[in-house]
């Protein structure tokens, strides 16, 4: 009879992809173990986790930690109170022999949940400054796992392993590939769910027909909101450029991409570390506890990306960028360079590894 073991998170993509690297992982080292999914409503896990060709359970999920009217946090305390009593009826439902919590709302439930009920649990945290929820399960849970040295102080648990952050198997080795002698190809990306700032700026620097433009080709993923907007700007472009909601098989279009302008989540960090990928960094400036400015000033200091607050981030300095890096094809190789230094391995592997062994010891 087959294990189960849980894995609980979800809402971006940011939390999704590494969750199912470390499934597939986990169920090519134990054989006797299937990998079920635990999320909410709300994220892209509904679209994703069926695509990938695993069970997803729903749960109801809120946010407490953010600004807003009294009565939107006390809705988002009731969301996650119900969420929680459905954690412990999936918890005696499924009768897992392992949960490990990767974030995203409906991680916060679970995770909290199966420790309670004293199922060996587990969490990771992909950032160098850890959320809110995080900080506080650490001190449940019966290991943690983290990407950023500097988030061990800021968590609880007794053991904490540093290890990489995981990306999707097709990932690895790409960054060996890479050639930047060829075409000048941008790809601009805000996550999963799109940015409209970027996607602004994108739009308005093709608008202006910089000299760049006129030897490149584009590709512009802008989520569901702006997509039909975008699109109707750049059909009357003149220039290659395509637009789409949603990229699913994204290890395509980083063997495409020259250069990246993208958010600074740390899943992203990871998958362009693992493709070498050199990138324009813009950390959504709203991020939970800033952590997309920490995440990408650490690269910035190492001169693995180029950072630019989203302040600074106009048309003309965009297209500015852009230019000198079509001109520069030894800068577009430093980047390459040193972002690939900071990739693990089959970061994955590592963590699925650790979870075994903590199985045995727990369980």
């Amino acid at each position: 009879m087959k294990k189960i073991f849980l894995i609980a998170g979800g809402g971006t993509g940011g939390h999704i992809y590494p969750g199912v690297a470390i499934a597939r992982a986990l169920e090519s080292l134990d054989t006797n173990i299937e990998v079920e999914f635990v999320g909410s409503n709300l994220g892209l896990e509904k679209k994703i986790i069926p695509r990938e060709g695993y069970k997803l359970h729903t749960l109801s999920a809120g946010k407490l930690n953010y600004k807003g009217s009294f009565f939107s946090k006390f809705l988002g305390l009731i969301k996650v109170g119900l969420g929680l009593c459905q954690a412990v009826y999936l918890i005696f439902k499924t009768k897992p022999s392992g949960v490990l919590g990767v974030g995203g709302y409906a991680s916060a439930p679970l995770v909290l949940a199966s420790a309670l009920l004293r199922v060996p649990t587990f969490i990771w945290e992909p950032n160098a400054h850890p959320g809110l929820a995080n900080r506080f399960l650490s001190r449940f849970v019966s290991r943690a796992f983290v990407v950023f040295e500097a988030a061990k102080k800021h968590l609880k648990s007794k053991e904490i392993y540093l290890v990489g952050l995981p990306v999707r198997s097709e990932l690895e080795g790409l960054s060996e590939k890479r050639d930047f002698s060829g075409d000048f190809n941008v790809l601009c990306f805000g996550g999963s769910q799109g940015a409209g700032a970027l996607n602004s700026i994108f739009e308005k620097a093709v608008r202006t027909e910089s000299q760049w433009l006129h030897q490149a080709r584009l590709i512009h993923q802008t989520g569901v909101s702006d997509y039909s907007k975008v699109k109707s700007t750049y059909d009357q472009s003149v220039f290659d450029v395509k637009v789409y909601e949603y990229l699913f098989e994204m290890e395509q279009y980083y063997s495409w991409a020259t250069v990246a302008v993208c958010r600074s989540g740390a899943s992203t960090i990871a998958e362009l570390a693992a493709v070498g990928m050199p990138s324009i960094l813009i950390p959504l400036p709203t991020s939970a506890d800033d952590h997309q400015r920490k995440n990408a000033k650490v690269l910035a200091d190492q001169g693995a990306v180029i950072l630019l607050e989203q302040k600074e981030f106009t048309p003309e300095k965009l297209n500015e960028l852009l230019l000198d890096l079509q001109k520069n094809r030894n800068h577009l190789k430093s980047l390459s360079n040193n972002i690939k230094s900071i990739h693990q391995p089959f970061a994955a592997k590592v963590i699925a590894q650790h979870l075994l062994k903590a199985l045995v010891i727990v369980g």
